[in-house]
């Protein structure tokens, strides 16, 4: 069998077992209420703006932080857009045809991607997730509002008609498991170039300045025997 036709064979895999589960959750989805399917729409962009308001609320937080801070709030969508890009180039390999196109006698709550926009994986639940797990190592605060966001967001591509359930569950996957693992991966040298980059004063607007105590090793550690103290 020759690579193209077993690629043939992978993409046309996934809608022989997804079609039932997509015609149960469109038909359902086309008998919610207006307002729902209006929620749902515009849902399925906005979480993903809100991500990216986090991960701005972040960089601005780091501004007054340490350096490990800071590199972390940039690497951390750095490492969102390099997931991304991974997740495109599986779907061009793969090139699985949209379920909006391929089932016949569908209702749709959003319009279908025009042709040659593929299916699989879903490049928002990429996103949401590879976000979402990025910001549980970097901002652990957040993670409790981000991670369920996730799951809205990729749950909402198939509400939508837009994505087979298979398709957001691999973007999931894709982006909960190598996001994370590639911002831990560059942590280290992202914090050292940080610290360098610090001591220019043009980035200063970008990249901000560490507080006087974080800067001074024996600073912090004054700092902190002063409050174990307390």
């Amino acid at each position: 069998m020759s690579d193209t036709t077993a690629t043939v064979h992978l993409a046309k895999a996934g809608p022989e077992y997804g079609v039932g589960v997509y015609r149960d959750i469109t038909e359902w989805a086309a008998t919610t209420p207006d307002w729902m399917q209006s929620a749902g729409e515009i849902g399925t962009e906005l979480g993903i703006l809100v991500f990216v308001a986090l991960f701005a609320v972040q960089w601005w937080r780091a501004r007054t932080r340490d350096d490990r801070s800071m590199a972390q709030a940039l690497l951390a969508p750095a490492a969102v857009v390099v997931v991304y890009g991974l997740s495109e180039i599986i779907k061009i390999w793969l090139h699985e045809e949209r379920p909006c196109r391929d089932i016949p006698n569908v209702r749709t709550i959003a319009e279908c991607p025009a042709p040659g926009d593929w299916a699989f994986p879903s490049n928002h639940s990429v996103i949401a997730a590879a976000s979402a797990a990025t910001l549980l190592v970097t901002w652990r605060l957040v993670a409790a509002f981000a991670l369920p966001l996730a799951v809205l967001v990729a749950l909402s591509r198939v509400y939508v008609g837009v994505h087979y359930l298979h398709d957001v569950a691999a973007g999931a996957l894709l982006g909960l498991v190598l996001a994370p693992l590639l911002l831990l991966a560059v942590r280290a040298p992202g914090t050292w170039a940080v610290a360098r980059l610090r001591q220019r004063p043009v980035l200063k607007p970008v990249l901000g300045a560490v507080p006087p105590a974080a800067s001074r090793p024996e600073a912090a550690a004054e700092l902190h025997a002063t409050a174990s103290h307390r």
